[in-house]
C-alpha cells in the first residue's frame, strides 16, 4: 500500500542499537534480567527499513483483518525476483506459501519421505532438518560435512556411499551451519546423483539474500530440467529484511505431481499466511535492495572483524563465512566439554554446537551492532584467557 516512489529509500543505520528487552523476544528473553548478550538464534538486531514499516503501518489504519488471500501483486514480486537474480523462471502456480521454513521442512519430510523412507541430511545441520524427519517417522542417513580447500563442504564420497540408499536429500544453501555456497558444479553434480538414484531434493535457500562474498546463489531448480523436475525450493523473506516473526514463507515447486503432494500434505494442518506478513513481504521485495545492500556491507565488516578476532584467540578456530551472519566456529582445542555452556558463565549467549550434530563448535550470530559485537568477543577472549593452561 505503499505510495514510496523507487528513487526514495530508507536510510539505513546499523550501528544504532535497539532495545528488545521485554519486547516477547525469543533472542533476547532467554537471558532475561542476566548480563549474558543473546548471539545464538537467527535474527538481527536490526531495525527493518522505514518501507516495511510503513506498509504495516497503512494496513493497520485499514482496521480491518479478515481471513485475507495472497495477492497476485506478492506472487509476481517473487517471480520477477527469481527472473532477475537468478534467470529462474517460475509461474504463479508453482509457489506455496507457507507461515515459516521449519514448516516447509516438516512437509516435505512428510509428503516425499515417512516411514519407510530414508532422508539424506548433510551434517552439521540446522536443527530443524532434523527434527523434521523424526516427526515424519523417517530414517535419517547423515552425510558429513568435510573441510575442503578451505571452505565448508559435503563429503562427497561418504554422500556417494549412501546414495543408493536416499530417497529424500535435504539441502541447506547457503549451508547453516558454516555459510557455505554452492557453486555450480555442485549442484550439477547433486542432480546427477538425484537422477541416477532417483532422490527427491528439498533445498532450503533461505539465506539466499546474505551471500557476503562475490558469489552469485544459484537455485538448486535451476541448473538444469532434472533438478526442476526433481525439487522442492523453500525461500523466505524472513531473514534477509529481519521480519521472521511476521510468518511469510513460500516453496516453488515447478512439478506438479510434487506441488500437489505438498499441498495435499498440508491441507487441514498448515495455516495461510497472515495478513501483516503479506504486507511486510510486498514491501520488501519492492522497496527493500537499497537496505539490503547497506545490510550486507554491514555484515561484510562484522564477519571480517569477527574473523581476524577468532583468528588471534589461541583455541578458536573458523573457516571463512561465504554467507549469512552466522559465524561457525571451532572450540575443539580448548578441551571443554560444553563450549556453550562455558562462554555462557562468560556472559556471552551463543547457540551449542551440539545442536547442529558438531558437539565441539559454537554459532554466533553477528547480525547485530558492531558495538554489540566487539564485546561478545572481549568476553569470549576473557573465557579463553581464563582457561588453566
Amino acid at each position: 500500500m505503499s505510495q514510496r516512489s523507487e528513487n526514495q529509500v530508507s536510510v539505513a543505520d546499523f550501528d544504532t542499537p535497539v532495545d528488545r528487552q521485554k519486547t516477547s523476544s525469543l533472542k533476547w528473553d532467554r537471558y532475561q534480567g542476566k548480563d549474558i548478550l543473546p548471539m545464538w538464534v537467527a535474527d538481527t538486531d536490526f531495525k527493518v527499513a522505514a518501507e516495511i514499516t510503513q506498509a504495516l503501518k497503512a494496513r493497520a489504519d485499514h482496521g480491518v483483518f479478515g481471513y485475507t488471500l495472497v495477492p497476485d501483486e506478492l506472487k509476481d514480486l517473487i517471480i520477477q525476483r527469481m527472473s532477475d537474480l537468478y534467470h529462474w523462471t517460475v509461474a504463479r502456480e508453482d509457489i506455496v506459501f507457507i507461515p515459516g521454513l521449519v514448516c516447509g521442512l516438516n512437509v516435505a519430510s512428510r509428503a516425499y519421505a515417512g516411514e519407510g523412507k530414508s532422508v539424506g541430511i548433510p551434517t552439521p545441520i540446522y536443527p530443524p532438518f532434523v527434527s523434521a524427519v523424526e516427526n515424519a517417522c523417517a530414517e535419517s542417513c547423515f552425510v558429513p560435512f568435510v573441510e575442503e580447500s578451505g571452505r565448508w563442504m559435503i563429503d562427497w564420497s561418504a554422500l556417494e556411499a549412501k546414495a543408493a540408499d536416499i530417497d529424500l536429500l535435504m539441502l541447506c544453501n547457503p549451508h547453516n551451519p558454516g555459510g557455505t555456497v554452492y557453486r555450480r558444479n555442485e549442484l550439477e553434480r547433486l542432480a546427477s546423483l538425484a537422477e541416477q538414484h532417483d532422490w527427491i531434493m528439498c533445498s532450503d535457500e533461505i539465506h539466499c539474500d546474505l551471500i557476503l562474498d562475490e558469489l552469485e546463489h544459484i537455485p538448486f531448480a535451476s541448473v538444469s530440467e532434472v533438478a526442476r523436475e526433481r525439487s522442492c525450493t523453500l525461500m523466505a523473506p524472513s531473514k534477509t529484511w529481519n521480519i521472521a516473526g511476521l510468518g511469510c514463507s513460500f516453496a516453488i515447486i515447478e512439478d506438479p505431481q510434487l506441488r500437489r503432494r505438498f499441498r495435499k500434505t498440508m491441507q487441514g494442518i498448515v495455516p495461510e499466511i497472515n495478513l501483516m506478513s503479506i504486507e511486510a513481504a510486498k514491501a520488501a521485495y519492492q522497496y527493500g535492495q537499497p537496505w539490503l545492500n547497506a545490510q550486507i556491507e554491514y555484515l561484510i565488516g562484522n564477519r571480517d572483524y569477527i574473523e581476524a578476532q577468532v583468528e588471534d584467540i589461541p583455541g578458536l578456530s573458523m573457516l571463512h563465512t561465504e554467507a549469512t551472519y552466522l559465524a561457525w566456529i571451532d572450540a575443539s582445542q580448548l578441551g571443554l566439554e560444553n563450549p556453550a555452556r562455558y562462554f555462557e558463565k562468560f556472559g556471552v549467549g551463543l547457540s551449542a554446537g551440539s545442536d547442529f550434530g558438531a558437539p565441539q563448535f559454537v554459532r554466533l550470530n553477528f547480525g547485530c551492532t558492531r558495538a554489540l559485537l566487539t564485546c561478545a568477543l572481549q568476553r569470549i577472549r576473557q573465557a579463553v584467557d581464563s582457561l588453566p593452561e
